[in-house]
């Protein structure tokens, strides 16, 4: 066994650098630490990062003879081995809780402890105030965007420049906010937006136009790699699955489609025409055997969306008009399925074909859009311009998305590995108590909770996924379905934000944000009656006027009324 070693060891925001002698064993090891860090050695809990060393937490009575360590270093490629250590040092650092007057603090600490400042409104400008203030809680956009150095030498780089601006602004006051500057740079950015009604007033504009022409936009500028480090620090190039922008890493979904031309059975036959019927009998049998020699395979391509469409009228191919859509998850699954017109190279014509679309690889905050404006054409008006219309029918949707059957064979297999464990550990648990064995949480599932040191959310995910790694057999690990996904990941999203609509009018009517608080006014949150739901706390985004309200009230947002309706639901990776 090799005499020394090196360590390197994470704590927190600090990573710690010693030469180990594995003659000392874990009272060694954890004396050393607790000289460099003051954490007592009762107290840590460390976890190896490297291959080859222990599983989950370190035990006190381990015995270091039984690791291979030079086959760890040769995995470790010559570097040091890598540890996690969490604890929190002896001495104390003041009190934990310091009573200060609010008058007393600055404008910026204000704002973090009253009510999120809203935007005003700067002439049909509530499209804007709405997307701006839904993002405004992805912490990974807000991380990307403030790494940006691009100078605001165009009209791209000026929009990314002021949005980042705008956030700043807005954390930094507890009073609304002009976004002047955004609304300029938007109308430079996209010049239809600039358009103006018959008496000179702005015109209202799509807040799904707005929110899909920002990511565009961003996904230009915001290109370099530093930017999607930031946004993502402990993302891979696995997980990333060639994005090449932080748009597409945070929203975007790699589309899997498979079309099946309908005209051939499963024995590989094809269906009878009207051609087939002028011919004779001779010719046809000839045909038929011809036919059945040959398979028409199907096509499949990849594609790029950093949205789903939820389809309130009917399905995509345009047949379907007459499918009654009450659930989200129905909507999307028409959107998502089609026929279409395709020529055959077997029957040498256009055939009709089955259009399937699956998600490939899913993105940390996934994005579903209402079909709820669609174009009418109206050929007996003078213009024969057409009108936009809006659909009032109410579709439901939850506080929680399972995505899973909306994935490809690949990612569900992946999905499956970590459903499967949990719903084995949810047995087990059970039938410890049935038994009247002891079910309190052992050391290592004390790690996966959220640490009471204080680390932050990406930290003590990080942690937990490094404990989820380091307890499963090689072949039991599920492989990345996507970047920024919390370990173990079962494919399953929670509501963060909506963006509704009100009014009858497509092309006028008034948007507002639906925000979720980033922390429960209460320790205890209950349940909305007669549901699994939380009733957690949400703000509503009125422009300038801010309001508090309850997951109960942004599941009314389902439409069939004057009220308003859901038009963008954001989602984020549940853990």
């Amino acid at each position: 066994m090799t005499d020394a070693v090196s360590l390197s060891v994470k704590w927190g925001k600090e990573t710690i650098v010693l030469d180990f002698v594995v003659a000392g064993g874990v009272k060694g090891l954890k004396t050393e630490l607790e000289e460099k860090t003051r954490v007592p050695a009762d107290r840590m809990k460390l976890m190896a990062k490297s291959k080859g060393l222990w599983k989950g937490v370190l035990k006190d009575d381990f015995d270091f003879s039984t690791i291979d360590i030079t086959k760890a270093l040769s995995k470790a490629k010559g570097g040091p081995l890598h540890l996690l250590l969490m604890g929190s040092a002896a001495e104390l650092t003041g009190p934990k809780i310091k009573t200060v007057f609010l008058e007393d603090l600055p404008p910026e600490e204000i704002a973090k402890v009253q009510e999120p400042s809203g935007l005003e409104n700067l002439g049909n400008t509530c499209y804007l105030n709405s997307v701006v203030q839904c993002l405004r809680t992805v912490p990974q956009l807000r991380r990307g965007l403030d790494s940006s150095t691009a100078p605001p030498t165009s009209a791209p780089t000026l929009f990314v420049n002021s949005l980042r601006d705008t956030y700043n602004q807005l954390d930094r006051t507890a009073n609304a906010v002009a976004p002047s500057t955004l609304v300029r740079s938007t109308k430079m950015a996209f010049p239809e937006f600039n358009r103006t009604g018959p008496n000179g007033a702005p015109m209202q504009q799509d807040a799904e136009e707005f929110f899909s022409g920002l990511l565009t936009i961003a996904a230009g500028v915001l290109q370099d790699d530093r930017q999607i480090k930031a946004a993502l620090p402990f993302s891979t190039p696995a997980e990333l699955g060639g994005a090449s922008n932080l748009v597409d890493a945070l929203f975007g979904l790699r589309m899997e489609e498979t079309l099946t031309c309908d005209e051939f059975d499963d024995k590989g036959t094809s269906g009878s025409t009207g051609d087939d019927k002028m011919q004779d009998d001779e010719d046809k049998d000839n045909n038929n055997n011809n036919m059945s020699a040959l398979v028409e395979p199907p096509v499949k391509s990849y594609d790029l969306l950093r949205k789903l469409v939820c389809n309130i009228q009917g399905g995509s191919d345009g047949n379907s008009a007459q499918t009654n859509v009450t659930h989200l998850a129905e909507g999307i699954a028409l959107s998502l399925n089609g026929t279409i017109e395709k020529r055959s190279d077997v029957l040498g014509r256009d055939a009709v074909w089955t259009r399937k679309q699956r998600i490939a690889r899913l993105p940390p905050i996934l994005t579903v859009q209402f079909g709820r404006f669609y174009w009418k054409a109206t050929p007996d008006s003078q213009d024969h311009t057409g009108v936009k219309c809006k659909v009032m029918k109410p579709v439901t949707f939850n506080s929680t998305f399972d995505i899973y059957e909306f994935c490809s064979e690949d990612v569900k297999k992946e999905l499956k590995k970590s459903r499967d464990k949990a719903l084995k550990e949810d047995e087990e648990r059970i039938n410890k108590k049935l038994a009247g064995e002891d079910t309190t949480a052992t050391a290592e599932e004390d790690v996966t909770m959220k640490s009471e040191e204080g680390d932050d959310d990406e930290e003590a995910a990080a942690l937990k996924a490094a404990l989820a790694m380091s307890m499963q057999d090689e072949d039991d690990k599920p492989l990345p379905v996507g970047p920024g996904l919390p370990a173990e990941f079962q494919g399953e999203y929670e509501l963060f934000a909506v963006v509704t609509h009100k009014g009858r009018d497509a092309d006028g009517g008034h948007y507002m944000a639906w925000v979720k608080a980033a922390s429960n006014n209460s320790s205890k949150v209950e349940k909305i009656a007669d549901t699994d739901e939380e009733n957690a706390d949400w703000y509503v985004f009125d422009d300038d006027e801010v309001s508090p309200c309850k997951t109960e009230d942004v599941l009314k947002l389902k439409g069939g009324g004057d009220w308003h309706m859901s038009y963008l639901n954001f989602y984020r990776a549940k853990k």
